[in-house]
């Protein structure tokens, strides 16, 4: 062998060599990196624990509410319906305790009015004298 041959071959080892231990280097790093991102993970997870905790109950108490609140809502809408309802019956109940008197006294008046009218076309038809002029004051 040449010396050039062994110059090159000793070079060759040497960056084998460094990149070998570049990648030891990479290795160990990457291991120190997993370890603190699973320390990490652990540590987020313990301190978010509780906060998921507490947005659980917050969504429990926000569910019950809401299912508090369509209860109530649904029962003023019955309450509401047999207001009308009742109000309804009560009006009806009315008009038709009103409408037969009132028809009554409707029919009372007609004949009043008929009877005065007709009181009032016999003195149409009746004739003055001047001694009805003389009367009148």
């Amino acid at each position: 062998m040449s010396v050039w041959s062994e110059i090159f071959l000793g070079v060759i080892a040497v960056a084998s060599l460094a990149t070998a231990i570049v990648q030891i280097g990479v290795l160990v790093a990457a291991g120190r990196l997993a370890r603190r991102l699973e320390r990490l993970a652990d540590q987020v997870e313990l301190e978010l624990k509780p906060v998921f905790g507490h947005l659980n109950a917050i969504g429990r108490d926000a569910s019950r509410a809401a299912a508090l609140a369509t209860a109530q809502v649904e029962r003023v809408d019955r309450l509401f319906t047999d207001l009308t309802d009742r109000v309804d019956e009560t009006v009806q109940s009315l008009y038709s305790s009103l409408a037969g008197p009132a028809n009554e006294g409707r029919a009372i008046l007609s004949a009043l009015s008929a009877v005065i009218r007709t009181i009032r076309g016999v003195r149409a038809r009746r004739p003055r004298s001047d001694e009805d002029d003389a009367l009148f004051i």
